[in-house]
């Protein structure tokens, strides 16, 4: 059964989320249930949790859970010795530190790729057209913080329309940026299309070209201290499979 675990940060003493005994371990082929931990970048929300439904009906016996996240908030836990399997993060950048200080089994590969769009209340009526709009004054604009990957898309978005926005707030993922504009507490967000499409009739998608600037790879890894190894490398090849490309594509990412 997917479960969808609360990302929060780690210190010093750990304990395993949902992992005890034996009985999880990977050789453990006979064991009643086996728990596949995956942290994800919050914008995998919905494609993940479908990839999960998919891992565990060809591979009875699996529980799939996930913590959705921001994704450096997400590495920093990987770091503080977070128990997980599988790490998909929203950008390179993200993924380096983890890579890099050898908590990766093999190197990190990119599964799909986004592009931001600016989220508005489906009646915004015109008020947003361009990116150039949203240094308007009197204009609530939330941005995702720039540690966070599409914060960092988003300022590279506005450097490149020579645009400086003043935002109310800065979140830390970009599901938190989305949920500003749905509850009206915002006029406007920088998002990704993924998110404006899973949130259906609640917000509109503006699209500028400027979002051609600021690309993010997402890249998937094994995590070389995950309990779950054999099936971590399933789970990252179902996601780079022709049906995970499909279920990626089907939610508004572009696949390499």
């Amino acid at each position: 059964m997917i479960r969808h675990l609360t990302a929060v940060l780690v210190g010093a003493v750990l304990l395993p989320i949902g992992l005890t005994g034996c009985g999880d371990t990977e050789d453990s082929e006979g064991a009643a249930s086996r728990t596949l931990t995956v942290f994800a970048a919050a914008s995998l929300t919905e494609s993940f949790t479908a990839l999960g439904r998919t891992f565990e009906r060809t591979h009875p016996g699996v529980d799939v859970r996930f913590s959705f996240g921001g994704s450096s908030t997400l590495a920093q836990q990987i770091a503080q010795g977070a128990p997980a399997d599988v790490f998909a993060a929203a950008s390179p950048a993200t993924m380096k530190p983890v890579a890099d200080d050898g908590l990766t089994s093999g190197a990190p590969r990119t599964f799909a790729r986004n592009r931001l769009v600016i989220a508005v209340p489906p009646g915004d009526r015109g008020r947003v057209r361009t990116l150039r709009d949203l240094a308007r004054g009197g204009l609530k604009v939330v941005l995702c913080a720039p540690q966070v990957p599409c914060g960092a898309a988003a300022r590279t978005a506005l450097a490149a329309a020579g645009v400086e926005v003043t935002p109310v707030s800065q979140e830390q993922d970009v599901k938190a940026v989305l949920t500003k504009v749905r509850m009206g507490e915002a006029d406007a967000g920088l998002v990704y299309r993924t998110d404006v499409r899973a949130a259906g009739a609640d917000v509109a998608g503006v699209e500028f070209p400027e979002s051609a600037r600021a690309i993010n790879d997402y890249p998937i890894a094994v995590l070389a201290e995950g309990r779950q190894p054999g099936l971590a490398r399933r789970f990252a090849d179902l996601v780079l499979s022709a049906r995970g490309r499909a279920t990626l594509a089907g939610a508004g990412f572009e696949v390499p």
